[in-house]
């Protein structure tokens, strides 16, 4: 039977742990905020989070990530404070409950990242790549821990008005290419890269970025594919994100089938079986 394989990368040292990837990772979704796309609401107290994180861990995670402001399309910005206020309890608590498992932060906050390291994470998810806090480089320099590397044009809430691209394959490579080399002059050694499915880019240049996003291994750095009930999805088909399961695990297929490395999921179950029968 032919096998998917994973295309070879630089490995990542995550917490004086190799992840080599010779077969995809897992990334758990844990989203404390009020007002996420999907699941805001459900996992804001301590107590939820935990549950949450367990259930993650039990069906197969291997990094959870903690997220604490929605970035969805035409989300608003909140304070670093307030984001903090939400993630380091949770944070703090997991770290405890569960000391073997990986934990990154969903931020584009420098010093959310730094305090989120302090209590405990492993891996720094910027979505903005850099762009938005230009101390977000330099602290990752310092901080000596991974990091992923997301292509997103603007804010959050302007993203969507920013999909202007010669080809957005290029484009997003051109990008990420200059940001590694940007990361590298620092003296950051451990990089994930993150297309941005969903981050200002029409519906059809989603498609377009996952049918090419093998094109994106020229930079010999791992992928994480984020494609989990996003609206170019459920959009598409007309249907509300709850609805979405099936499709995300057809396009998450795609994702391995062209040699990624990470998929970022709400569903940990679904994606684990997927794993198990190609790897």
């Amino acid at each position: 039977m032919n096998k998917f394989k994973t295309h070879l990368a630089q490995s990542i040292n995550v917490n004086g742990k190799l992840i080599v990837f010779d077969k995809p990772q897992l990334m758990g979704i844990l989203n404390v905020t009020p007002d996420s796309f999907y699941d805001g609401g459900r996992h804001t107290t301590v107590g939820n989070a935990i549950q949450k994180s367990r259930q993650l861990i039990t069906e197969g995670a291997d990094i959870i990530d903690i997220g604490a402001f929605s970035s969805r399309p035409g989300a608003s910005l909140i304070s670093s404070q307030e984001e903090m206020d939400r993630a380091l309890p949770a944070i703090e608590a997991i770290r405890k409950e569960f000391p073997d498992i990986l934990l990154s932060i969903d931020t584009f906050h420098a010093d959310v990242a730094e305090e989120a390291v302090k209590s405990g994470i492993h891996i720094i998810n910027d979505v903005s790549g850099g762009t938005i806090d230009e101390n977000m480089f330099p602290t990752v320099a310092r901080l000596q821990v991974p990091y992923v590397l997301m292509h997103m044009r603007g804010l959050p809430e302007n993203m969507q008005h920013l999909t202007a691209y010669n080809d957005v394959v290029t484009d997003v490579a051109v990008f990420l290419g200059e940001r590694v080399a940007a990361l590298r002059a620092l003296g950051v050694k451990d990089i994930i890269l993150d297309p941005g499915f969903g981050f200002a880019k029409t519906m059809e240049q989603n498609y377009e970025l996952l049918y090419r996003v093998n094109e994106l291994h020229y930079l010999g750095l791992p992928i994480l594919g984020g494609i989990s009930r996003k609206s170019m999805i459920y959009k598409k088909l007309g249907v509300t994100p709850n609805e979405s399961l099936n499709a995300t695990t057809a396009l998450n297929t795609l994702l391995l089938e062209r040699g990624v490395q990470i998929l970022r999921i709400h569903d940990v179950k679904e994606a684990k079986q997927l794993i198990d029968l190609f790897y």
